[in-house]
């Protein structure tokens, strides 16, 4: 089983500070919002695309998945009455000639294996697709 472990700390009425690592993020805790930082729920927007990009690096040997690039974009809807994300879409634009086929394989796998997404699909609607761009 593997562990992760983060701690953030308060800086001031304005945001925090996450380390994990070597790293350290910057995230808007501040009650009027913040432009250069991400809040909790952009977090876990970004958890998500940054999970989805961590599986098609994993899966492309496994499934000889060729590619020369890709973006995530991430949409979240909240609801306000119990404050929850009540929908998550995804689309991958993915820089390839792989076929129909192979595109398919690759969504199924992240989908299958992620584990930010796993954890997160139960809770709301997650949904997205994955298309080819050139």
């Amino acid at each position: 089983m593997l562990e992760y472990e983060i701690t953030a700390t308060r800086t001031d009425a304005h945001g925090s500070v996450v380390r994990c690592k070597q790293a350290e993020l910057i995230i808007d805790t501040d009650l009027k919002g913040r432009a250069d930082a991400l809040n909790p729920a952009e977090l876990l927007l970004a958890a998500v695309a940054a999970c989805i990009l961590k599986n098609i690096e994993r899966i492309a040997p496994i499934i000889d998945f060729h590619f020369h690039g890709v973006t995530v974009n991430v949409h979240g809807d909240r609801q306000d009455s119990p404050p929850k994300m009540s929908s998550i879409d995804y689309v991958i634009n993915v820089d390839t000639d792989e076929n129909d086929r192979k595109l398919a394989l690759m969504h199924e796998n992240i989908k299958k294996y992620g584990t930010v997404y796993n954890t997160v699909a139960p809770g709301t609607v997650l949904s997205g697709t994955l298309r080819r761009v050139l």
